[in-house]
């Protein structure tokens, strides 16, 4: 069995229940200077955790509440390809735009 994972709410990636705390900061950081050097058109807002209320007594959160909406807000962060409709990272659709062709 796989020990429990959280899911980052701005990379989507998973990572360990100890060290999401520490990741987190550092994929935001990152998410604001790649976000900068984007075009001013595909800028986006920043990406704002979900919240997600503990559900037991002892405040446990609900891992797989607290995954699904960090999934939600992560794939919210994805721009529609002008020509196909994929969905990309805005720094990706730059590159996918590049080769796209209408089918």
């Amino acid at each position: 069995r796989r020990p429990p994972a959280v899911i980052c709410y701005i990379c989507s990636r998973e990572y360990g229940t100890k060290s999401i705390s520490i990741h987190e900061p550092q994929c935001l950081r990152k998410w604001h200077q790649e976000n900068d050097m984007l075009p001013k058109h595909l800028r986006r807002p920043e990406p704002k955790k979900p919240e997600v209320c503990p559900i037991q007594a002892k405040g446990f959160y609900d891992l797989d509440s607290l995954n699904e909406a960090a999934w939600i807000s992560a794939q919210n962060q994805l721009v529609p390809c002008d020509i196909c409709g994929r969905t990309f990272l805005p720094d990706r659709l730059i590159v996918h735009q590049r080769s796209c062709k209408l089918k």
